[in-house]
């Protein structure tokens, strides 16, 4: 079979979740990336809202059987000797769409081709294919080495760090709000005022620690010298307005372990009347604004939806919408940043 060596490796990378203007949720999920010739392959993909079947919250039992599969372990789950390479991160229902592709042994390597969307039990190449994606020629033992870790080093437990956050504040409306939100979109959320008694197992179980506007700066150092003494690598996060949707997204932020090389969104960056944005790769991007006028009410508008192609993008935007304490939201389907507006209109 004719195919090139590419080398084969994995990345935990993150679906962002989000709270949508309608009120509905969408989860947050953690996974391990594919990544062919030192790039994720999602990215590869156009802009897909998937996730690989390496996801960290299936647990142990399933985690295992996903891996296994593609170790050719176990037989193709699909016809064809076709398995699901990404899948909805929503249901994960072949009905909703999924990558799949024909994973085979060749003497003593492994190739992944034919890559596919497909909806139903068997593929349409024709129709549905992925032209100039793959075939890919991954050295046997490189590509079992790089699987067969994730059983032993870095299964579930490691991406479930990551989905959970400890609120520093009190137990009463903002927190509590946050602490639902962040539960609806599949994060884990503690409240609490200080973190004196809790033991180092719970304390590196945070991915993030958030305060709250009202926790003072002494509390704020206890609660760091707590996690560092734990030896947490937890990320420390201030919730500056009291804008649910907009806390959210600085905490998924905080809570994203992708390197930085292998995300859709790069840069974000703003001042009144223009917001910056740099994407690695075409995506469709979505961007808006939170601020909370003179009288403390919440205000949003959403600045722009659409798709965009690889670069810097300058989007000039109504000043209005960033007046006042300010703060701008970019979103794709992977990837989330969030930017104080800076500049004058930070000033009310």
């Amino acid at each position: 079979m004719s195919a090139h060596h590419a080398t084969f490796g994995l990345a935990p990378a993150t679906r962002a979740g989000a709270i949508l203007s309608n009120g509905a949720y969408e989860v947050h999920r953690d996974f391990f990336d594919f990544i062919v010739d030192g790039r994720p392959l999602l990215l590869r993909l156009a802009d897909l809202d998937a996730v690989s079947p390496l996801a960290a919250d299936l647990g142990p039992s399933l985690f295992t059987a996903h891996v296994r599969r593609l170790l050719l372990e176990e037989d193709a789950p699909l016809a064809d000797g076709r398995y699901v390479l990404y899948g909805c991160p929503e249901c994960e229902g072949l009905e909703c769409g999924a990558v799949t592709a024909v994973i085979e042994r060749d003497g003593a390597d492994v190739v992944w081709r034919d890559f596919a969307w497909q909806t139903g039990e068997t593929a349409d190449l024709r129709r549905d294919g992925y032209p100039g994606i793959g075939p890919f020629r991954f050295d046997g033992a490189q590509y079992r080495a790089a699987l067969e870790d994730l059983l032993y080093d870095g299964g579930p437990g490691q991406g479930a760090t990551a989905r959970r956050v400890l609120l520093v504040g009190q137990r009463v409306a903002l927190p509590a709000r946050l602490a639902a939100a962040l539960r609806g979109i599949g994060i884990g959320a503690e409240i609490t005022r200080d973190a004196a008694g809790a033991s180092p197992d719970e304390l590196r179980s945070y991915g993030a620690v958030a305060f709250g506007s009202a926790v003072r700066e002494a509390e704020r150092d206890a609660v760091r010298a707590a996690f560092a003494a734990a030896g947490s690598s937890a990320v420390f996060v201030d919730l500056p307005v009291p804008v649910v949707p907009l806390l959210v997204a600085r905490i998924e932020q905080a809570l994203d372990r992708c390197p930085q090389d292998q995300r859709r969104l790069l840069r974000l960056a703003a001042v009144r009347g223009e917001v910056t944005v740099e994407t690695a790769v075409p995506c469709r991007l979505g961007v808006t604004a939170y601020r909370v006028d003179r009288l403390s009410r919440t205000r949003t508008a959403e600045l722009f939806a659409g798709q965009v192609e690889a670069g810097t993008h300058r989007l000039a935007v109504d000043a209005r919408a960033t007046r006042g304490t300010a703060y701008v939201v970019a979103r794709t389907s992977g990837s989330v940043l969030v930017a104080a507006v800076a500049g004058e209109q930070a000033r009310r």
